[in-house]
């Protein structure tokens, strides 16, 4: 069936760049258009009907058709729908935001620095950890340590802080002064015999061996996501986080928490550092604070961090950076909205709730011949393809085994996202119930059984 030339789906093939897709593949296929959605569901310009197994881009917390957060956004619009923050200016929604956030901090935190993006936020914190160390007198001390298979954004800071090759590949990136150490998963990373704690010690003796390496006089900051995200939901192994604090500690090293994805009741709690007893000295926060109907992003960081930058100021004067729309009374406003909305109906309980039936069905999919592990916390959830369990074995990437299986999903009215190591991802909206949750996993569960006769002809 021939496109009509001036349908949507032909106008964007002519004009749209798209972003983390592949151009080539899209000028073939051309995109998938969807135009409505309807709590934790989406409809395409079909009118086909689809569970978001992945909150969108992990973000739509609330679903897709919230009243109260439209309401709250034209209700701003209409008082004022711009200003800025700059040189003393201010806006109220701003300012009650930053005070929620303060006030509900996983760790006694004092002030919040307002981005559009977690991109921007951790490009921000970069830029905080240096700024602090050069105020500090210490301006060798600015190299920071992120992950292999970490996703930390993907400005240039942020790029080289994402530890995954496709954010690198031709864009010049990791810049100097950023470096990487082991991605922590067991079912990969641990050795025969060895038990998840005692790989949590060689990954955090290899953590310092690093630092010593570099020197950890140039050593400033260490970035974590609570669990990795993007980079195949794996949470932490045991005693993980337990046994690097005092490492961090002992060099003077900023830990930053990235809660990008985990933030805003992922895990049940209200942020993923409670749920591992982190002891962050920054954080960063996006996605889920708004339940993305408006772009918004944080840094929040200690005294200890603030005091400098004050300091900073007396020094050099004005504080020189932020964006022109840090802090925009719109999002600021809809994030507010989106917060009373978690609190009024206790959305952290609900979370802990529906994890039972989702985990249960999640940990269901280990025993499919294709998946080698399912893993996840609370309310988000991985399945890693594997072409053999027993030696945990990937499929070659060229045959995009974890990508087929994925169009088969939404074949069946599922959307869910491939990532690194055949892994399908899970992180549905936070508002979806238990019917809902089986008809995902039904729905994976048929794409899975399709998928044995597609590897069988590989």
């Amino acid at each position: 069936m021939t496109t009509p030339p001036n349908s949507p789906h032909a106008r964007d093939i002519v004009s749209h760049l798209h972003p983390f897709t592949n151009l080539a593949d899209h000028a073939e296929k051309g995109p998938h258009i969807f135009n409505r959605g309807e709590g934790v569901y989406v409809f395409d310009d079909d009118g086909k009907k689809y569970i978001e197994g992945l909150a969108g881009l992990w973000c739509a917390a609330l679903g897709f058709s919230e009243k109260r957060l439209v309401e709250a956004a034209t209700k701003q619009m209409e008082a004022l729908p711009f200003y800025h923050n700059f040189a003393h200016k201010a806006v109220e929604p701003a300012i009650e935001l930053a005070d929620f956030l303060v006030e509900h901090a996983p760790v006694p935190m004092s002030k919040v620095f307002f981005t559009n993006s977690g991109s921007e936020a951790n490009d921000t914190q970069v830029k905080i950890v240096w700024y602090y160390n050069n105020v500090l007198g210490r301006p060798e001390k600015k190299k920071i340590i992120a992950r292999h298979g970490a996703y930390h954004g993907i400005t240039l800071a942020a790029a080289s802080l994402t530890g995954m090759q496709y954010a690198h590949n031709a864009f010049d990136v990791p810049l100097t002064n950023f470096l990487h150490t082991d991605c922590p998963h067991f079912y990969h990373g641990g050795q025969e015999g060895e038990s998840e704690d005692e790989y949590s010690t060689r990954l955090a003796a290899n953590l310092e061996q690093l630092i010593m390496k570099e020197g950890p006089e140039t050593v400033a900051a260490f970035i974590a996501e609570p669990f990795l995200g993007a980079g195949g939901v794996i949470p932490p192994p045991s005693g993980y986080y337990q046994k690097i604090q005092p490492i961090l500690d002992e060099h003077d090293i900023l830990f930053i928490a990235d809660e990008v994805i985990s933030g805003f009741f992922r895990t049940g709690n209200m942020f993923a550092t409670e749920t591992y007893d982190l002891k962050p000295d920054l954080i960063t926060m996006a996605k889920q604070l708004s339940a993305a109907y408006q772009p918004i992003g944080a840094v929040m960081m200690t005294d200890k961090i603030h005091d400098v930058l004050v300091e900073g100021s007396r020094k050099f004067g004005m504080f020189g950076t932020g964006f022109t729309y840090s802090g925009h009374p719109v999002p600021a406003a809809v994030a507010l909205e989106t917060q009373k909305i978690y609190q009024d109906r206790d959305i952290g309980a609900h979370v802990k709730a529906v994890s039972v039936p989702f985990q249960k069905r999640l940990a269901a999919l280990a025993g499919h011949p294709l998946v080698g592990e399912a893993r996840g916390v609370g309310l988000i959830g991985g399945i890693e393809l594997v072409s053999d369990k027993a030696a945990r074995i990937n499929f070659d990437p060229a045959q995009k085994v974890a990508p087929w299986v994925s169009e088969r999903a939404t074949h069946h009215g599922l959307i869910v996202r491939p990532l690194r190591n055949d892994t399908i991802a899970f992180c549905p909206p936070l508002i979806i119930d238990e019917q809902q949750v089986n008809d995902m996993f039904d729905a994976m569960e048929h794409a899975l059984d399709e998928a044995v006769g597609f590897v069988a002809g590989l």
